[in-house]
């Protein structure tokens, strides 16, 4: 006979000899031995309040003492801790996350799921509780690419940019950018495979694509422009000069499209690729003077309250990448003093005046616009 066959008449026994703390535990050793760990989370309750002295079935009435009701609470938690790695190392991973979430303790859940293997049966919970959760976004963004590929992760990620930190969208539009750079150079590694002399891996992608002749001939592409696009234009985001070097290769590649392959985008990125190229290398120390002419025009001349404000905040980003806080807080001052609604891509004014230690321009645009919060937060910082 088995523990799951005799366990009814072992409850009875230790009912017997121990009353009703021996049968809970009994139960609740039970329950974890053959792995069922919801059932497990409820004798833990029951346990729990049996040692408080509450009733077995007690439910939340609100009718406890302070100091009952911490113990209690703690308790609970506890119990959610052990059911949850519990649920979460069996796999079971939006059980183990329904759990877990009221620990509040990310860091764990975080752990766990780097140390679960993906399987079929689990993929997309981890992406889940990962991604859209935001316990480990760069984990999750990484399942999705390596799971669901590139299209995938392109829509997950355009609309995601409202429920996760500015960080992690950095992080893992760097992932995207690596990626599609990857399976850009290995598709025309592949369309050149009868033409070995023709690519060279000395370089940067860009340099290459420009020795290769007819690269682009009969209206070629190697790889999806949907794709292509999406990721440039995400790559705005990035900051750190390896991303970026990638990010411009793919502009450079866009611009040596046929045509057809050519759209019109936003204002300040009209002429689209080129427009991101010319950023990319501004940001990266290159074309510099080139840049700040063609962004400061852009931000100047684009009427800001038709089109929006992304010109001028991109010329004020990238003013910041280049130390130039001076005329990026100029800028974004001016801005302020318009009334106009920031779409959030470049630092704040509060943010450029507290990375110059100079809140003289914030206090005198808090004043002009009746501000005093603002006034008085830029007081106290200064």
């Amino acid at each position: 006979m088995t523990d799951a066959d005799d366990i009814f008449d072992r409850l009875q026994q230790a009912r017997d000899q121990g009353g009703t703390s021996a049968v809970l535990e009994l139960l609740a050793s039970h329950l974890k031995q053959q792995g069922k760990y919801l059932e497990l989370f409820e004798a833990r309750k029951m346990q729990i309040r049996h040692r408080l002295g509450l009733p077995i079935d007690y439910q939340d009435a609100g009718d406890l003492d302070e100091e009952t009701g911490r113990r209690l609470e703690e308790a609970l938690l506890g119990a959610c801790r052990e059911a949850g790695e519990a649920l979460m190392a069996a796999g079971q991973v939006r059980e183990g996350w329904m759990y877990l979430r009221p620990l509040g303790d990310r860091a764990l859940v975080a752990r766990m799921l780097r140390e679960l293997q993906p399987e079929q049966e689990n993929i997309e919970a981890m992406i889940e509780v990962a991604f859209h959760e935001g316990v480990d976004v760069p984990l999750g963004f990484r399942l999705v690419l390596e799971h669901f590929g590139t299209c995938h992760a392109v829509t997950i990620l355009e609309s995601s940019s409202q429920h996760i930190t500015r960080d992690d969208q950095r992080r893992a539009v760097a992932m995207l950018v690596a990626h599609l750079h990857a399976e850009l150079e290995n598709n025309l590694r592949a369309s050149l495979a009868n033409r070995p002399d023709a690519w060279s891996d000395h370089g940067t992608l860009a340099q290459r694509i420009a020795r290769v002749e007819g690269l682009f001939d009969d209206h070629a592409y190697h790889i999806d422009g949907s794709h292509l696009a999406s990721t440039v234009r995400a790559a705005r985001l990035l900051r750190d000069d390896v991303t970026l070097r990638l990010a411009a290769d793919l502009a450079e590649y866009g611009s040596r499209l046929a045509p057809e392959f050519q759209f019109a985008g936003e204002e300040p990125f009209v002429d689209f690729y080129p427009n991101h190229g010319l950023f990319f290398q501004a940001s990266l120390g290159e074309r510099v003077e080139e840049g700040l002419r063609f962004f400061r025009d852009k931000a100047q001349t684009v009427d800001a309250r038709q089109s929006g404000t992304l010109a001028r905040e991109v010329y004020t980003e990238l003013l910041a990448r280049l130390g130039r806080l001076d005329e990026a807080i100029e800028t974004a001052a001016q801005t302020l003093r318009d009334g106009l609604s920031c779409l959030g891509f470049a630092p704040t004014l509060f943010q450029l005046s507290k990375q110059a230690g100079d809140f003289r321009r914030l206090q005198a645009v808090c004043q002009e616009n009746n501000d005093p919060l603002g006034f008085g937060l830029a007081l106290v910082q200064a």
